[in-house]
């Protein structure tokens, strides 16, 4: 499961709407695994990151300077090893897409197929995603915002490292443009019900779903199939998406 693992902001005081407590300060969604990287991940970090790589001390972007034209912006929070994310900016040259990942080794395959396709249209943080979207990305500047396969903590203890929390929901919605979307994908049905109470709660939001699906929207082909989906189909994890409008 990946691997959208990020430090969670600080919180107002008390619960959210599955009874968990909001995000405290220091409490992180991801776990740093140590592994050896490939030639061609090492490629992309050493090679390919000076063009694509972004930082926080790039502090907060001009996104049209950034890309050198006007567009949608997408932002993936937590892409794993990225195939996903290659694949829509692929297919999508119309837009511009920004990931954001910890694992090394994710980015350096990352870039790494970018430089081999020649994408343009793509740009990398390897940084905390909390950090990133409240120190760099502006406010009302993105079309849509993807968190896709989570890390689903399925354990009770552990529920309070889930990234999908009010606190986290709210910094989403501050960086949406107004009828901008935020897309949630999880093959973890107990996360999928936790996203939809946590998202259900949350002021400022409308879910796009019909009546006939509730909460739940069907699969976009704008989001790829990944590895994770598949594997997730075989062993019976039926995947749900939930897709939210930014209000004004």
């Amino acid at each position: 499961m990946t691997l959208s693992r990020h430090e969670n902001p600080a919180s107002t005081k008390g619960p959210d709407a599955t009874g968990a407590p909001l995000h405290r300060r220091g409490i992180k969604s991801y776990v740093l695994r140590a592994g050896r990287a490939t030639q061609a991940q090492t490629r992309g970090l050493e090679e390919v990151w000076p063009r694509l790589g972004l930082t926080l001390a790039d502090s907060r972007q001009d996104l049209r300077a950034l890309f050198g034209r006007d567009a949608p912006q997408v932002v993936e929070v937590g892409f794993g090893m990225g195939g996903s994310l290659i694949e829509q900016a692929a297919t999508h040259p119309e837009t511009d897409f920004i990931g954001i990942e910890v694992h090394a080794p994710g980015v350096g395959k990352l870039l790494d197929e970018a430089d081999k396709r020649g994408l343009t249209n793509l740009r990398v943080y390897r940084e905390d995603a909390l950090a990133v979207l409240d120190q760099c990305l502006p406010e009302a500047s993105l079309a849509t915002l993807q968190l896709f396969f989570p890390d689903p903590w399925p354990k009770k203890k552990h529920h309070k490292r889930r990234i999908v929390q009010p606190a986290f929901v709210e910094l989403v919605r501050t960086r949406l443009k107004l009828g901008g979307r935020f897309h949630l994908a999880t093959d973890w049905a107990a996360y999928a019900e936790w996203m939809a109470d946590v998202m259900e709660a949350a002021p400022g939001f409308s879910n796009t779903a019909t009546a006939e699906t509730a909460p739940y929207v069907p699969h976009s082909d704008f989001r790829p199939l990944t590895k994770f989906e598949v594997r997730g189909e075989k062993l019976g994890h039926g995947v749900r998406d939930l897709i939210y409008r930014r209000l004004g």
